[in-house]
């Protein structure tokens, strides 16, 4: 349980203080880069990781709920796990996930209580609208929005190809290209890079087969 408890610890607190930073000190879409295929990009996300969302508000409680039963779940497998003496082929790359997913929470259910300014859904148009400058931290309540309302922060932006193709070119000239072109977070990564773990090392992380 100590090893689950450190690396959840410590992904939540890099993962934590890499938004309050970002949020804190850039404005919304700002980009800087920090390095040749890789940007630091403020974008705030109301639905699930690497930019994907759906249905407006009712779709953002759904997946608010959905996080909070698959915590929970995880908690429950973890004391399973624990119990019949799992490898940490199973327990470290789970406890990302774990993490990741706690993460993510905390924006989507506080992220509106503890902030002057976010990304806030316009039910009579239907649609998320942004806003501009850069935010502070205010007593809780008194935010811009209400409890499970809030955005998830994400960040980290590696556009490996970022060319934008001259006139000339035959059926795609005057396009831009970008790849990676996702804007992602800490948790993001923690949950994309645990699953990654599990895949490469299912062997040994369930070496009785996948049973839950």
């Amino acid at each position: 349980m100590k090893k689950i408890a450190l690396v959840t610890i410590i992904i939540l607190l890099i993962d934590q203080i890499s938004k309050f930073y970002i949020k804190t000190h850039f404005n919304l879409g700002e980009s800087i880069p920090v390095f040749p295929g890789f940007k630091l990009t403020f974008v705030e996300n109301p639905g699930m990781a690497y930019g994907f969302h759906f249905g407006g508000l009712l779709g953002k409680y759904l997946l608010v709920i959905i996080r909070v039963i698959l915590i929970g779940a995880m908690v429950y497998l973890f004391r399973k796990w624990l119990k019949e003496g799992a490898s940490n082929y199973l327990l470290i790359p789970m406890a990302m996930i774990f993490a990741g997913a706690i993460g993510n929470l905390i924006d989507g259910m506080f992220y509106g209580m503890i902030f002057d300014s976010g990304t806030v859904y316009d039910e009579s148009i239907g649609r998320w609208i942004e806003y501009g400058g850069i935010s502070k931290v205010v007593p809780i309540a008194e935010g811009y929005s209400t409890f499970m309302k809030g955005c998830v922060v994400d960040m980290l932006h590696f556009p490996l190809v970022d060319w934008n193709v001259p006139e000339t070119f035959p059926l795609i000239g005057g396009k831009h290209i970008e790849f990676f072109k996702y804007i992602f977070n800490v948790a993001d990564s923690a949950i994309t890079v645990g699953a990654a773990l599990l895949i490469i090392f299912r062997k040994k992380a369930f070496p009785d087969g996948f049973d839950f």
